[in-house]
């Protein structure tokens, strides 16, 4: 079953950075963004990172959370979170299950060739575990202050 605007999510949960693993069930009650993207260390993903690390405080400050997703193993999200010093977790899902939920795998062009990877989606989750707004096919620039702007309107 996959997630759908307003419906509560199934739990889940997923290795995570900093040794800890993510639970929803341990966020009821918190708004929270889960971004998911690509690839770590390839410029878009690197571009949309580093827009969610320089607007954290603000996040923070309308009472949100920020985690990344992406297939990327748990050791290349510890590089890529330390070289662009990330405040925030990334969550690996190299088997998909997180990403088939959230419905955000798709055939893409890539150098003319079609492949098989996460289409670039945001979603704010509130504190009953509802999915209260999406962004799908997100466009990197802008993105991330759109996102702010929608938070700090619902709170």
């Amino acid at each position: 079953m996959t997630a759908s605007l307003n419906n509560k999510l199934t739990d889940f949960s997923a290795e995570m950075t900093g040794e800890k693993t993510f639970n929803l069930a341990e966020h009821t009650g918190k708004k929270f963004v889960l971004y998911f993207y690509p690839k770590d260390n390839t410029p878009g993903c690197t571009t949309e990172s580093i827009a969610f690390r320089d607007a954290y405080a603000d996040f923070k400050a309308a009472g949100v959370e920020i985690y990344g997703l992406s297939r990327d193993s748990i050791r290349s999200h510890e590089n890529f979170k330390a070289k662009l010093a990330l405040p925030f977790e990334l969550i690996s899902d190299p088997d998909e299950t997180i990403c088939a939920l959230f419905d955000v795998i798709k055939m893409k062009n890539m150098y003319g060739k079609q492949v098989r990877g996460i289409e670039r989606s945001t979603f704010l989750i509130d504190g009953n575990s509802q999915i209260v707004k999406e962004w799908r096919a997100v466009k990197v620039n802008g993105h991330v202050n759109d996102v702010l702007e929608f938070v700090n309107a619902s709170t």
